[in-house]
């Protein structure tokens, strides 16, 4: 059966700020900073409460932060997250039970490549820190890989992020937290990262990604590629937003 990287429970380190880059850290607090703006102008537009989909839930962080703000949880009707790894199931539904926001916080483990089996559309769908550049395609092979794969198309993205664009209702976005941008410096950055948790770094310079022998792949975007992947969408539909001044990270606002 294949296994997922938060499937081994040791994994579930790399969702703690001790462990983490400052790259790292700097992302993640950016994003959070646009995605509540985001979250504003979405409920402004709409001017209805917002049901929202969590594509890549992890350890529950977004929920639980966003439940800190009163007058943006006030604006949320739902929050549906969903995750391929049950670690990650098990670890945020006990966040949102902890934080008392499990009235509109419910959580399922189910593949992203099956969003379209869920029953609701929604006005808001995240995946945030870096977890698109996770969807590594279903023809890859960790321990047959040969450096300079082409990724001028990744099946697994498109479909996943077709499917998204098509459950959004009117008005609504698909909110990509945060990317890594396809450049030299940034892969050395992902590349310390690995490193720091002990695993294997099978890629090089010629790849646009970074991955592990331990089954680990963050992949890196240019401007071209995100158009090309989300070809579907109108591209004056489609705002990149950079998280930092040294082109480390984008946020992905996609609008229907």
């Amino acid at each position: 059966m294949k296994t997922e990287m938060y499937d081994d429970k040791n994994h579930l380190g790399t969702f703690n700020e001790e462990n983490l880059s400052e790259y790292l850290l700097q992302a993640q607090w950016a994003e959070m900073v646009e995605l509540k703006k985001a979250l504003c102008d979405i409920h402004a537009r709409t001017q209805s409460k917002l049901d929202i989909l969590d594509i890549g839930i992890g350890n529950g962080r977004i929920p639980k932060h966003l439940s800190g703000i009163e007058e943006i949880w006030d604006d949320v009707h739902s929050y549906e997250g969903i995750d391929i790894a049950q670690n990650c199931v098990d670890l945020s539904t006990r966040v949102a039970r902890e934080n008392g926001i499990e009235d509109k916080v419910r959580i399922r483990l189910l593949n992203a490549t099956d969003i379209d089996k869920l029953d609701g559309e929604y006005e808001v769908i995240l995946s945030t820190w870096f977890t698109a550049g996770n969807f590594y395609p279903e023809e890859f092979s960790f321990s047959s890989f040969r450096q300079g794969y082409d990724l001028s198309s990744n099946r697994k993205f498109e479909m996943i992020f077709r499917k998204a664009y098509d459950k959004l209702r009117v008005g609504g976005e698909i909110i990509i937290g945060s990317i890594y941008l396809d450049n030299g410096m940034t892969r050395l950055r992902q590349e310390d990262a690995y490193k720091h948790f002990g695993w294997t770094i099978i890629t090089d310079e010629r790849d646009s990604f970074t991955a592990s022998k331990e089954g680990w792949w963050s992949q890196r975007f240019s401007e071209e590629q995100i158009y090309n992947y989300l070809r579907f969408v109108p591209r004056e539909n489609i705002s990149l937003i950079p998280l930092d001044t040294y082109d480390f990270a984008m946020m992905i606002r996609i609008r229907k």
